[in-house]
């Protein structure tokens, strides 16, 4: 009798109908350093659902950035890879990642640009998107103009502007003063509530605690994966 193989299409409608937007089965990478292989990741076995919000943890060299990365498909090089990661990822960078030139509206702007977004839908998105941070009254504002807080609200809101299925933030809070660290943080715990999915990347103990489940990776593995008594 044959064996029935689930075709690709079929298999990521499964995960949809279960709630998983995540999900990854024996992970591997491997870099070449020279003569040398580097196992940055040894067979993580990983799921996550709609409406998590996920830290993921590690002192330096666990492998949590290549996970990162692989999960938000900037390690990959192809067309569809691409339109995810502009439609249905939106990314938060420790280092703002804003054009210095730009408004904050432009900035907000740009992935509406890549995606084709007419010029008058792209106002208005970016406008609630901005919205959503607490930043109307800054939207003409350029970087250099606005504090270490305001600018990483600019990025927040660039990365919800396309509406996306996840929320991933590199050590968002790791160019910030505390004080202003946990006003960040407190904005996440918002977006948490309005049911957006959140995967947060941080080496720093206090911050992974405002998740609500921690993952803590090392030497390529993970060590545990723990939810979050509140």
């Amino acid at each position: 009798m044959p064996v029935e193989t689930q075709t690709a299409d079929s298999y990521r409608e499964d995960l949809v109908n279960s709630g998983i937007v995540i999900k990854t089965e024996e992970l591997a990478k491997v870099y070449e350093m020279g003569a040398e292989q580097v196992h940055a990741l040894r067979g993580i076995n990983l799921e996550i659902r709609k409406g998590e919000y996920v830290a993921i943890m590690g002192p330096s060299g666990s492998g949590k950035s290549t996970l990162m990365n692989l999960i938000g498909c900037l390690d990959l090089d192809d067309d569809e890879l691409a339109y995810i990661r502009n439609k249905e990822i939106g990314f938060v960078f420790q280092t703002f990642n804003l054009l210095p030139r730009a408004t904050a509206l432009h900035n907000v702007e740009l992935p509406l640009i890549y995606s084709g977004t007419p010029a008058e839908q792209r106002m208005e998105k970016a406008k609630k998107a901005l919205e959503r941070v607490d930043l109307t009254d800054r939207m003409q504002h350029k970087p250099n103009e606005l504090s270490g807080g305001q600018r990483q609200r600019v990025a927040i809101a660039r990365a919800l502007v396309n509406n996306p299925s996840i929320v991933l933030a590199d050590e968002p809070t790791g160019n910030l003063d505390s004080k202003t660290g946990e006003e960040i943080m407190a904005l996440f715990e918002n977006l948490y509530r309005q049911e957006n999915t959140i995967i947060l990347v941080t080496h720093e103990h206090d911050i992974a605690q405002h998740a609500h489940r921690i993952i803590h990776i090392r030497d390529g593995r993970i060590a545990s994966d723990e939810a979050v008594k509140k």
